[in-house]
């Protein structure tokens, strides 16, 4: 029987990034390329949203780069060692991140896309529009240090 838990890419990231960075995201143009194998209208209705639920895999990371435990964001004696969890990286144990694009067009297999922190060749494993109904209920609140940290994350590049 094989692995529920095996994914096939349903896609595969196109842009001119090709080094994992911590900040500089903003504006960044990307293709999210369907597989050939997939019908074009799996797409079909999707144009109808702004924006776009991105689930993907951090492949340039390794296993061994994977932190169980607490440990400064960005390892930065400023901010209180946090938990695994409480992290958005690579080095979560099953080294997936989300991502929220704005969807620019469609073209055939093509989804034109921008703000995704997502570097070439980044397998993407789910694509879904985003729904506002699904997004947090109530009040949300965090502590300062994500705000502090991704100050400069949507930032267009230099």
């Amino acid at each position: 029987m094989p692995d529920p838990y095996l994914f096939e890419a349903v896609a595969h990231v196109i842009n001119d990034r090709t080094e994992v960075s911590d900040d500089y995201w903003g504006g960044v143009p990307s293709i999210i390329r369907l597989r050939e194998d997939l019908p074009e209208n799996t797409l079909a209705g999707l144009n109808e949203f702004s924006h776009l639920q991105v689930v993907f895999k951090f492949h340039l990371a390794v296993p061994g780069d994977v932190h169980l435990g607490a440990r400064s964001p960005r390892n930065d004696p400023r901010w209180e060692p946090s938990g695994t969890f409480a992290h958005r990286n690579h080095r979560r144990p099953a080294q997936i991140g989300v991502s929220h694009p704005c969807l620019i067009k469609i073209d055939g297999r093509d989804l034109h896309v921008v703000d995704l922190d997502a570097v070439d060749g980044t397998p993407v494993l789910d694509i879904a529009p985003w729904f506002a109904d699904f997004g947090p209920r109530g009040e949300v609140h965090q502590p300062t240090w994500p705000s502090e940290m991704l100050a400069n994350y949507w930032t267009e590049p230099a």
